[in-house]
């Protein structure tokens, strides 16, 4: 039952993302922001949640798996009441980061209770039956999202995740185990200012980059004032004896190859569900229904790769598929830059199938890999910084997908489709060389890593 329980976290999640950038067009409308606008409301989200992730780890170990996993529930689903509140998109973009620090504790914390419950070997097997429920989320997000926006209205997307958080909430009462250190150590707080508030300011300039509210030089002192933070947080790692991030994990050649390359990733996909929806709906002239049903097979698709994941790994190993696999999925990401009025159906449908498995493969192959060769006692922190550096290159993604549309799409033109398709256009361009770049890190793994990760056993997930 463990693996359905974590599910639910992993739908919540999903199914928010996905429904909320199918209604972007009409949100912003409905707020009187222009769409592009809107990704302050997508990338406050996942900034919170790498903002927050780093604790994570450690309110497990003092608090419990149990306390924690339901609390970040409880405030998931607050957030997500008080979003669908919201009058302006201020107050969405404050809510919004309620509902991050939720999450930053919701996903992770499940996460790190599968592995501390399953063993190595049978590690990608859970992971992927528990993402098979949370696929339904994008599988469901996109065309729920259109119907809502269609025919209701767009706050009762937020709405959704209450019935979904109180049975969440059920769950983790009845079925989820409650792991916890005896010895936990002390909670490095400078280190949480210092690196939070380096993520949040560079995160910010990369959302407002572009929109003219700031001069060049004032870009350029909040960004020197980031780096200064962040780079303060490494020293200070270093000289404390229980740091924030235990950075020493990167001597660990498997998790760094693993956390760097899913980094450099996802910074070019991770822009691609703001992207889309602007596509189909600014670009092609489509509603929100049919954006959202063009946007279905990927995760049908993805739901499907996840069966056949243990055995792709096991003939190929974590270094041919992780090489091969971003180099396609690189490609593909391009060839959304072919998509015109002109384009049939099928063929939009059919890279969207394609889309969705290799991405599917793609986050498997990573998640699983940044355990291989970490020891059990360290697993906390490591699926800490997996989590935080997943979450970082997301909310960047989602800000260099805006900012590389607006450099783009000059204010006088926004108006214009035919200028629009070729400024996102261009846009999926630059994200596709972003991530066929991330190889580079993968290409420095042996052939046999992750073996002890693919060497499956049968197991009930129950």
């Amino acid at each position: 039952m463990l693996p359905w329980l974590v599910a639910v976290a992993f739908f919540m999640e999903s199914l928010d993302t996905t429904i909320l950038n199918t209604a972007v067009p009409v949100i912003a409308k409905a707020l009187a922001v222009t769409p592009l606008s809107m990704k302050s409301v997508l990338a406050s989200y996942t900034l919170s949640l790498a903002v927050f992730i780093p604790i994570s780890g450690w309110m497990a170990d003092r608090f419990g798996t149990r306390w924690v996993f339901a609390s970040a529930i409880g405030i998931f689903t607050l957030g997500s009441f008080l979003c669908g509140l919201s009058g302006n998109i201020h107050l969405l973009v404050a809510c919004r980061v309620l509902q991050g620090g939720g999450g930053a504790m919701m996903v992770p914390v499940g996460r790190l209770t599968l592995v501390r419950t399953f063993p190595k070997s049978e590690l990608v097997r859970a992971m992927s039956f528990v993402a098979i429920p949370g696929l339904v989320g994008p599988m469901l997000g996109p065309i729920a999202g259109g119907l809502i926006v269609g025919y209701l209205h767009w706050r009762a997307i937020f709405f959704l995740n209450i019935p979904i958080g109180i049975a969440g909430l059920v769950l983790v009462y009845m079925h989820l185990p409650d792991y916890r250190e005896q010895n936990t150590k002390p909670l490095d707080l400078v280190g949480l200012i210092l690196f939070g508030t380096g993520v949040a300011l560079l995160s910010y300039v990369l959302e407002i980059f572009g929109e003219h509210t700031l001069n060049t030089g004032e870009v350029l002192g909040l960004l020197a004032i980031s780096f200064a933070l962040i780079f303060g947080y490494g020293l200070h790692a270093a000289r404390t004896d229980y740091p924030l991030l235990q950075l020493g994990l990167f001597r660990i050649r498997t998790f760094a190859a693993a956390v760097g390359g899913s980094f450099v990733t996802r910074l070019g996909i991770g822009g691609v569900p703001f992207l889309l929806p602007l596509l189909y709906q600014l670009g092609l002239g489509l509603s929100p229904i049919q954006s959202g049903l063009l946007i279905m097979p990927q995760a049908a698709a993805a739901m499907s790769a996840k069966f056949f994941m243990p055995k792709v790994l096991d003939r190929v190993g974590y270094r041919g598929v992780l090489v091969s696999n971003t180099i396609m999925l690189g490609v593909l990401l391009m060839l959304f830059a072919t998509i015109g009025t002109g384009t049939p159906i099928w063929l939009i449908v059919l890279q969207a199938l394609g889309y969705g498995a290799l991405t599917s493969t793609q986050y498997t192959a990573m998640n699983t890999l940044v355990y291989a060769d970490v020891a059990p006692e360290k697993a906390s922190n490591a699926s800490s910084i997996a989590s935080t550096m997943q979450q970082l290159a997301i909310s960047f993604g989602v800000a260099a997908a805006g900012l590389t549309t607006v450099l783009f799409i000059p204010d006088t033109l926004r108006s214009n489709p035919g200028e629009t398709i070729v400024g996102l256009h261009e846009a999926f361009l630059v994200l596709g060389v972003f991530t066929i770049l991330s190889t580079g890190v993968f290409s420095r793994l042996k052939a046999g890593d992750g073996a002890d990760e693919t060497k499956q056993k049968d197991i009930h997930l129950g």
